[in-house]
């Protein structure tokens, strides 16, 4: 274990709920792509896992960042039709985050300000939350992935 807790949280799913099982065009009407996963490369960004063959994803336009600084963010990002239970790990790395092979870690203060960010191979994750959390007015860190800069995960401290 790091000297930081941490926990990794999913985003809940209750927004998302209302578009399950909506026919396509109805999606389309609201900037949503049904998606059938025939391949790697689908994150879901809910149950923090890759999606497997045959499920069904919604890419869906997501604010991320809510907050009221010039940082405030939105991307596209999956979310398997049907999640209904957000993943949370204490102090473990989903394996949907060090199969990545470059992520890029945001660190942002109470204010929503960034403060620190850096690369790194998904299995070197860890070290690089020890070393931002080290930072006593990092509030929370952003795991994107480098190549696409889609948001993946909320790693806050874990109190």
């Amino acid at each position: 274990m790091s000297a930081t807790d941490y926990r990794i949280r999913g985003l809940d799913p209750v927004p998302f709920q209302s578009l399950y099982g909506l026919d396509d065009a109805t999606l389309a009407a609201q900037h949503v792509v049904r998606c059938h996963v025939d391949g790697p490369g689908f994150p879901e960004r809910v149950e923090l896992r890759d999606l497997q063959l045959g499920e069904t994803a919604l890419l869906v336009n997501h604010e991320h960042l809510a907050v009221d600084t010039p940082y405030r963010s939105r991307h596209a990002i999956y979310v398997r039709e049907g999640a209904t239970q957000a993943a949370e790990f204490h102090n473990e790395i989903p394996g949907m985050l060090l199969r990545r092979k470059m992520l890029s870690l945001r660190a942002f203060d109470g204010s929503g300000m960034m403060v620190d960010a850096d690369l790194c191979a998904g299995d070197a994750i860890e070290a690089l939350i020890e070393r931002m959390f080290a930072r006593e007015n990092v509030a929370y860190l952003h795991a994107h992935s480098a190549s696409h800069g889609c948001y993946l995960a909320v790693i806050e401290r874990d109190r």
